[in-house]
């Protein structure tokens, strides 16, 4: 009965994918918790804070969602922070000393992006370089770049409409429908997902678990709906994160170039004998890394109205922390879009709770550094049992 009990419980850990998920989800709960019962007057999870963590998470998780597929290749950005502030100080300084449109400007920080991301891609692909290396000397170098170019001072101001794009909010009735939308979406790919699998004969998780798994969706879809309604509507910026997520997680589970990027973090060797080409799948992953840090620049300079030399400042960490929480593995191949944007909205809790109670910087490095020492251990431990 016993033996029964324990197969049960590994069948439900299963269908949740892993028992990483279910410790990251509780980590989640309970630093939400924490802060709602210490920070003065329980704003926390009032609406204007939460508007603005998620405005704050979307600025690094879209940079998130591109190292985490350059993780699972077995490789790295050391350099994003220091890309964010390059692009950010070039789109300035071509709006602020040069006159050009919000959107001719967004076009020319994209590019940057692309001649960045290739740049490092080409010695980690093709020198073979490796990328902790490559990355760390173009972190020095790309902001080296930038204070060359801005001459170290802050450029501003941009336009209104550049400045909107991160105060610009979408009308209730838009959150609303997208709400419904999005929770129509969320139970036909779950019950969708247990339908294939029991059509192919495949093991498929009970029908509770999965109406369950449904009704937790559809409540929190709802909380951060009425939430975000209830300060000013659903940010723009994080309209954006969510595009970029959706479509990262439509490449990730449904395309070739995905199975193949885990195959290439797998197993290097016998994904090159498989006839993959290495080298261009990793030159690819860091252009794509290169036009994220981009946008995510796009959307930094927006919100400060300025580009400043401290953009950027530790969002490698704070990025790699996300995705090692979200449950990327550091020997590759494992990684998902969902568990790394969970793990980038607990780094995010966890900065917006320590600044609300008024902790010093260097206080909050210190959980940081702790959270991912403690992240990499858990993803070692789960490694080693798994063998």
């Amino acid at each position: 009965m016993t033996e029964n009990n324990m197969a049960e419980k590994r069948s439900i850990f299963s269908n949740v994918n892993d028992l990483r998920m279910y410790a990251m989800i509780f980590v989640l709960i309970a630093v939400v918790v924490f802060f709602q019962l210490v920070v003065p007057d329980g704003i926390f999870l009032g609406a204007r804070n939460l508007s603005n963590l998620f405005r704050q998470l979307s600025i690094t998780g879209v940079i998130t969602v591109g190292m985490m597929l350059l993780i699972v290749s077995c490789n790295f950005d050391l350099a994003v922070g220091s890309t964010v502030a390059l692009v950010g100080g070039v789109v300035a300084q071509f709006q602020v000393s040069y006159g050009m449109s919000t959107w001719l400007v967004i076009l020319v920080g994209l590019a940057l992006g692309v001649v960045l991301g290739s740049w490092q891609g080409f010695w980690v692909a093709y020198r073979r370089v490796p990328s902790f290396i490559v990355t760390l000397g173009n972190m020095m170098l790309f902001r080296g770049i930038y204070l060359t170019y801005c001459k170290g001072i802050t450029v501003s101001p941009m336009n209104d409409d550049f400045a909107a794009i991160m105060t610009t909010y979408l009308p209730d009735y838009i959150g609303i429908t997208i709400g419904v939308l999005a929770s129509v979406a969320v139970a036909f790919l779950l019950f969708y997902n247990r339908y294939s699998s029991k059509k192919y004969d495949l093991k498929a998780e009970k029908i509770w678990i999965t109406s369950l798994k449904t009704l937790v969706a559809w409540v929190l879809i709802a909380l951060f709906i009425s939430k975000m309604n209830e300060f000013e509507g659903i940010p723009l910026s994080v309209m954006i994160l969510i595009v970029i997520v959706l479509l990262f997680f439509f490449i990730t589970k449904k395309t070739r170039f995905a199975r193949r990027v885990y195959a290439i973090g797998g197993n290097q060797e016998a994904a090159r004998l498989a006839g993959i080409n290495v080298k261009r799948y990793v030159f690819t992953l860091y252009i794509i890394t290169g036009v994220l840090s981009a946008v995510s620049a796009v959307l930094l300079t927006s919100r400060l109205n300025a580009a400043v030399a401290a953009a950027g400042t530790s969002y490698e960490m704070d990025v790699i922390s996300a995705c090692v929480v979200g449950g990327t593995s550091l020997s590759g191949g494992k990684g998902t879009v969902i568990g790394v944007v969970i793990g980038a909205l607990l780094i995010s809790c966890l900065g917006n709770g320590m600044s609300l109670l008024n902790l010093d910087s260097y206080i909050q490095s210190i959980v940081k550094g702790l959270v991912l020492i403690l992240a990499v251990w858990f993803d070692v431990a789960t490694q080693s049992k798994s063998k």
